[in-house]
């Protein structure tokens, strides 16, 4: 039932095409129900002719998430998570809150696979953090974007030549699963824990080009427990699930970044798998580090989800079953 503060606004697709305007509406109207459902509106349509009604901000999201899937419905094929990650660059939180004037030009980062930009204002703000400030921290849930952004602007530094190597760091702590022996050299036991950034990586720079960068060391793989005694210089430095690291291991890592250097630590502090008598350094050097000037803090919740929306729900029920039933 709409309320009486809601109103209706009507919009118009040019050019009346129909088999475009099936791809924008999905089979079943299932696109449009998607987006009344996040958005809290109703949308009727007759033909390329909607008309949207519920509370003035929620409407104006929803006639510019519609319009923009069918300017993406001319040439691709509009999927559920199309939907959903259309809903995210649409800024909606902002929307809604009646803060759309404030949103800012977007932040892109360009690759040579392509562009790559943040969905949504968290992650735009995170980009220009990055982009401004040596040290980063973006905490949150998985889904968020926090380590591919990064790995995103670790390799545009790189074909900018603002650094001369990548060095992906990762605490070698076992999620629960005994892994036993791992054979091979001292990448190739890291590279486990590593999967996500390499994902990244070849998604961004190819697999060959990967590799070979990695065989002449400009992007260097490193466990978190040899960086103590090292000082890198003209480097973009990823510290990825730093919620697994002790409180002395990430205050020797902080001390490890050197001039023209950026370091970009990420982590999940719902997601701690050391032993529980140990503190996860990244909560505590949140508290330590959070009043330092030159340092940039991000925080990624729910609403950041990028992945299938059921993880949005997922992430949203553990949240809330952990404020009620704290450990």
């Amino acid at each position: 039932m709409l309320l009486a503060t809601s109103i209706s606004q009507e919009i118009t697709l040019l050019p009346a095409d129909n088999e475009r305007l099936s791809n924008v509406c999905g089979q079943l109207d299932v696109h449009l129900r998607q987006i009344e459902q996040r958005l809290q509106v109703e949308i009727a349509n007759r033909s390329n002719r909607f008309r949207v009604s519920g509370v003035d901000a929620a409407v104006k999201a929803a006639c510019a998430v519609v319009q923009k899937l069918f300017e993406i419905a001319e040439k691709e094929e509009i999927t559920p998570e199309q939907v959903h990650l259309s809903l995210q660059d649409a800024s909606i939180d902002l929307l809604l809150q009646g803060s759309a004037a404030h949103v800012q030009q977007p932040v892109t980062i360009k690759t040579k696979r392509g562009v790559i930009k943040g969905r949504g204002q968290n992650q735009q703000d995170y980009l220009r953090k990055i982009l401004s400030h040596d040290i980063n921290f973006g905490v949150g849930p998985a889904g968020t974007g926090k380590t591919y952004l990064a790995v995103a602007c670790a390799v545009e530094a790189l074909q900018n030549e603002t650094v001369r190597r990548i060095i992906l760091v990762r605490p070698a702590v076992e999620a629960g699963e005994k892994l036993g022996f791992l054979p091979g050299d001292l990448a190739q036991k890291v590279d486990p824990y590593l999967r996500p950034l390499y994902d990244a990586l070849y998604d961004m720079l190819g697999f060959e080009r990967v590799e070979k960068m990695l065989e002449k060391n400009v992007i260097e793989v490193a466990p978190l427990a040899f960086m103590r005694g090292r000082t890198l210089n003209d480097s973009f430095i990823i510290l990825d699930e730093a919620q697994n690291t002790t409180t002395e291991q990430i205050k020797m890592f902080l001390t490890r970044v050197g001039f023209g250097s950026t370091a970009v630590i990420t982590g999940d502090v719902t997601q701690i798998d050391l032993p529980s008598e140990k503190m996860s350094g990244l909560k505590h050097v949140l508290k330590v580090l959070k009043d330092v000037e030159g340092i940039s803090f991000t925080f990624f919740g729910v609403r950041d989800v990028v992945r299938h929306p059921l993880v949005q729900r997922i992430v949203a029920a553990y949240d809330q079953y952990e404020q009620q039933f704290p450990t």
